[in-house]
């Protein structure tokens, strides 16, 4: 189950196609650069697989030294993120150029909606939702864009997170 960011002190949540880079200090056996499954999972020696999807390099490198603790006394662990490629958004409908966007930092939709070009002179303003699966189900999130435009309701500019689909009516 993935754990957001703040449960871990906040930070970059790692997503299936990221690409870590994972050593153990004076253990040259234990030095691979590893590609998140599309299960989320990672495989290391001497531990097997490991869940990352969800969580932040810090709290991987915890647990892979309190795995590898077994084996080795105090291992220093060293978790990088090489390439990110698991933070995705959808935007989709009345855009200018709809697509999958991956991007390498968390935007809000005001900034999805900038990547996609803007909307069409047949784009509903008022009509624009978010979908987010989460805990197996659908969310929809409602979105006006005409109110943010004038600096109102700006807490509906939500963060997006990996997989959300903005569809613009």
């Amino acid at each position: 189950m993935a754990l957001s960011a703040e449960v871990y002190g906040g930070g970059y949540q790692l997503g299936p196609e990221d690409v870590l880079e994972i050593s153990v200090w004076k253990e040259e056996g234990l030095q691979r650069e590893v590609l998140v499954r599309p299960d989320g999972r990672i495989s290391f020696p001497m531990i097997g697989d490991i869940v990352v999807e969800g969580y932040t390099p810090e709290y991987v490198r915890q647990e892979i030294s309190h795995k590898l603790e077994k084996y080795i006394p105090n291992p220093v662990v060293t978790v990088l993120v090489k390439k990110v490629a698991g933070y995705r958004v959808y935007v989709i409908g009345q855009v200018k150029k709809p697509g999958q966007f991956v991007v390498g930092g968390y935007l809000d939709v005001m900034q999805a909606l900038a990547l996609a070009g803007g909307l069409t002179e047949f784009a509903s303003e008022g009509n624009i939702r978010i979908l987010r699966r989460e805990g197996g189900k659908e969310l929809v999130v409602e979105f006006d864009y005409s109110d943010v435009k004038k600096g109102q309701k700006l807490t509906q500019n939500v963060i997006l997170k990996t997989g959300d689909v903005v569809v613009v009516q």
